[in-house]
């Protein structure tokens, strides 16, 4: 019997308005159409302070953080919309992925349970030119580094304050269908590796 793949869905950004909110949705939307079962998240609702050795050794990894590492153990993939700060990946994102590399009571020092074995994708828009191309190739960069297998397709969209229509879909039908496949290619992949 197939397994259905579990999906974490979420974006490198917490601003209310965010085009990479809006984006991941859309290719949340199409893992759901190809059988995925997609639970999307805003880092909004999952604060983490800013990583800090000494803090964890005082404290602990905080709750949020905790939270965090078990909605990543649990899904067997990810969609990750990262905006592009300096041709670079996010802060908020790296500090998500920082801190989520911590290990528990009980694991060895930098376990990377919540990341080895799993499959994501990455998308990004921006409004200059490239749409987001630039950090992306760090987000890549850093999930395969710590045993994530990021998928070769992936999208990027330019000009991304005038993408988006009223209800958050794109504009452009083809790039419409461009997001959305990239859900069903995650969730194509984890179907034949579960």
């Amino acid at each position: 019997m197939e397994k259905t793949p579990k999906i974490l869905a979420f974006a490198g950004s917490k601003r209310e308005a965010s085009l990479h909110k809006k984006l991941v949705k859309i290719a949340a939307a199409g893992a759901r159409q190809a059988g995925a079962e997609v639970t999307f998240i805003d880092f909004q609702d999952l604060p983490m302070p800013l990583f800090d050795q000494d803090l964890q050794d005082r404290e602990g990894l905080p709750e949020t953080v905790l939270q965090f590492k078990q909605l990543l153990k649990t899904h067997d993939g990810f969609l990750i919309a990262s905006p592009e700060y300096n041709s670079s990946i996010t802060p908020l994102l790296k500090n998500a992925i920082d801190w989520a590399s911590r290990s528990e009571p009980g694991e060895p020092p930098l376990a990377l349970t919540c990341f080895r074995g799993k499959v994501a994708a990455l998308m990004a828009t921006s409004p200059g030119g490239l749409g987001g191309l630039r950090g992306l190739f760090h987000v890549r960069s850093i999930l395969e580094s710590i045993g994530v297998l990021v998928i070769p397709e992936q999208k990027t969209l330019p000009n991304g304050y005038q993408i988006f229509d009223t209800d958050g879909n794109l504009k452009d039908e083809q790039q419409q269908q461009d997001v959305l496949g990239l859900g069903e290619s995650l969730t194509s992949l984890l179907k034949k590796l579960l």
